[in-house]
């Protein structure tokens, strides 16, 4: 499944830039503040990372796309109560869950300094085994569908940005009563190569 996304997005890479007026390639880095809504979890963002390539295929002045693949961290903790015992997580337990991230985001250019961004987002969990609980059962699911929104300041090679990406999928691979959705804040920068 995961080959077949990653050939899927390449294909579709490829025939974007055979067709794009502008094509634009960078890297970016950045902080994460994540949270997993459920009642297994603290409340609030945590500080995690982020960082990897992008694109930039501009099919006109004012529209085009932004495909990127980040790699990326989430963190929580859980809490003691019903929702943690109802799922056998420890009490207390930080959680950090390493993602490969496939953003692919619609840019519209407002002018040249700012593009708003706008898309879908599939990560597929890389650490599955350290979301493995005392029973063996895994805790987190493999993958987590967002969507993601944000702007984006355009200098020449230097790229600013906020997005807010909130998660559309449950990712409790425990039980279907207690659902966990993922929210994250990113700021960052990019440098266009």
């Amino acid at each position: 499944m995961k080959k077949l996304i990653v050939a899927m997005l390449a294909l579709f890479l490829a025939s974007v830039s055979v067709h794009a007026q502008g094509l634009k390639a960078g890297i970016k880095i950045g902080a994460n503040g994540t949270k997993i809504d459920g009642q297994s979890f603290e409340d609030g963002y945590k500080l995690s990372y982020q960082g990897g390539v992008f694109i930039e295929a501009d099919f006109n002045k004012k529209f085009g796309i932004q495909p990127e693949v980040l790699f990326g961290q989430s963190t929580s903790k859980t809490v003691s109560g019903i929702g943690a015992i109802g799922t056998n997580l420890p009490s207390g337990q930080d959680i950090i869950l390493n993602y490969l991230s496939i953003p692919v985001l619609l840019r519209y250019n407002v002018g040249k300094l700012i593009t708003l961004n706008l898309g879908p987002q599939f990560a597929i969990l890389l650490n599955k085994d350290n979301t493995v609980l005392q029973n063996g059962q895994q805790a987190f699911k493999s993958g987590d569908f967002s969507m993601v929104g944000g702007v984006q300041l355009n200098f020449s090679v230097l790229r600013i940005y906020g997005r807010y990406n909130v998660g559309l999928s449950n990712i409790n691979d425990v039980s279907d009563q207690n659902k966990w959705k993922s929210q994250q804040l990113q700021l960052g920068v990019g440098f266009k190569l």
